[in-house]
């Protein structure tokens, strides 16, 4: 069993999918620190790059091939420009080379040196295969891009080592839902406090709130970018970008230049229940915009949801307390990716196993929970919580139009925040002994549900709204 930090839960990368763009990026990464740590990188002649499966069925959609060329070239999803991405891109298709690890130009042409094949490979949905050509002999290696950004070798396995691994490396190892409570109890800390001691015990409190605050500061800028770009998505589906446009209708007229100094100014907007739904769906509807048009965001826990998380803390931030500060972002960011964690080791993260139940209905727990405890719950309300957000997204599928992360996934994180908001309040209400539903019970269930379902609702876009809904209608 894995030791999941909050940071594993929430990354900072490049739209539009941790699982079909993040995932393949990293293992480019990953296949490139083989090749050097086994002294083949500076022999390589020729590079092909397979994918199978839902990679191969949506890869287009969500930019793999993009991500695997830029994985290859070299570049850091955290750090490179955005607006380098398309250049770097057109100089790999029109030169037909490639500079390998920005080190070594190497002929490659991506029409043929990139593969899409619809079989499935074992162990995942999301499987890949690097192959370097050396001295005329081909080398080899195979990954698994299993959700919110996390890959593999293989899938992953129960073993003793794994087990004595996890319970080594945090003091309070949680697996199950009632772990959680029990440290809470014996320790006598909410959720978040439980979480910090154990990313205390991996790193100190310096590099844990600049980390935190650095993702909350590329959330508050994604929602701003959002939020002041005009215009309609890539990928010809010509889905117009709504933000701009339900931000311009909200906004007052006081003047801002930055994203905190905009944080201030909606403070003092007006706020009736129609304009809280408004705003929570527009910073909702920003986030996954700016993902769709292969912006940078914080995969939360996947990129296909990232609007979940940071859309209900801004609702926290600017409606329910205006005196809000770091303290309660680090809080909120704690919480959830505890609670991600135990959906990642207990079911999935990754549409392509378990469909959109596993993206927005686990971000929407997510920030169900953390909302919660902000608003003071007790640790067993905030599980009620994220159990409510859950139980209300089983069965959920993944059924991009056209492979796109757009349509129905940009609306559906505005769907997901308004319902973690409404689970918080509904188990902030709720008296623990009456609860009928555990939330380690909808962990199991939702894995279970996964399992059932059929393939043409799991990100291949071979059924749904992918083929209920022509191209020629949008």
């Amino acid at each position: 069993m894995e030791c999941i930090s909050v940071f594993d839960m929430l990354k900072i990368g490049v739209g539009p999918s941790s699982s079909h763009t993040l995932g393949p990026w990293r293992a480019a990464e990953r296949w490139i620190k083989e090749l050097k740590d086994s002294n083949k990188f500076h022999k390589v002649e020729h590079i092909t790059v397979d994918l199978y499966g839902s990679l191969s069925l949506t890869g287009k959609g969500h930019a793999t091939d993009y991500a695997v060329m830029l994985g290859i070239y070299g570049a850091d999803p955290e750090h490179i420009p955005i607006d380098k991405i398309e250049t770097i891109i057109e100089s790999i298709k029109s030169t037909n080379t490639l500079l390998f690890n920005n080190e070594i130009p190497i002929a490659f042409d991506a029409k043929t040196d990139i593969i899409f094949n619809r079989k499935f490979l074992p162990y995942h949905a999301n499987g890949m295969i690097f192959t370097a050509t050396i001295k005329g002999q081909k080398s080899s290696s195979t990954f698994y891009s299993i959700g919110g950004g996390f890959v593999v070798k293989e899938e992953r396995t129960v073993s003793k080592k794994q087990d004595e691994i996890f319970e080594n490396t945090f003091p309070y190892p949680i697996r199950l839902g009632t772990e959680l409570l029990a440290y809470c109890s014996k320790l006598n800390l909410p959720v978040s406090g439980v979480v910090l001691e154990n990313e205390k015990s991996i790193r100190d409190m310096e590099t844990i709130d600049f980390e935190l605050k650095r993702i909350w500061d590329t959330m508050l800028e994604c929602m701003y970018i959002g939020c002041h770009t005009e215009g309609h998505l890539p990928g010809g589906l010509n889905v117009r970008r709504r933000a701009f446009d339900m931000h311009k209708a909200l906004k007052c007229d006081l003047p801002y230049e930055n994203p905190q100094e905009w944080l201030e100014t909606i403070r003092k907007t007006e706020v009736k229940f129609r304009q809280i739904l408004q705003w929570v769906s527009c910073f909702a509807l920003s986030v996954n915009e700016v993902n769709a048009a292969l912006g940078r965001v914080v995969t939360a826990p996947t990129n296909g949801s990232a609007g979940v998380i940071p859309s209900v803390l801004m609702y926290y931030m600017v409606i329910e307390n205006h005196e809000a500060d770091f303290e309660h972002i680090k809080k909120f960011l704690l919480v959830a990716g505890e609670i991600g964690s135990v959906f990642k080791k207990g079911a999935t993260i990754s549409a392509a196993m378990g469909g959109c139940q596993a993206e927005i209905g686990v971000s929407s727990s997510m920030a169900a929970g953390a909302l919660c405890e902000l608003l003071g719950g007790s640790p067993e309300q905030v599980l009620i919580a994220a159990e409510i957000a859950m139980e209300h997204h089983l069965g959920m599928t993944c059924d991009p139009i056209g492979g796109l992360v757009q349509i129905p996934c940009i609306e559906r994180n505005a769907m997901g925040a308004i319902k973690a908001i409404n689970a918080a309040e509904m188990a902030l209400g709720t008296d623990p002994k009456n609860v009928k539903v555990p939330f380690d019970k909808v962990v199991n269930t939702m894995w279970e549900t996964a399992k059932d379902m059929s393939s043409k609702y799991k990100e291949t876009s071979e059924g749904g709204l992918a083929v209920g809904v022509n191209l020629s209608d949008c």
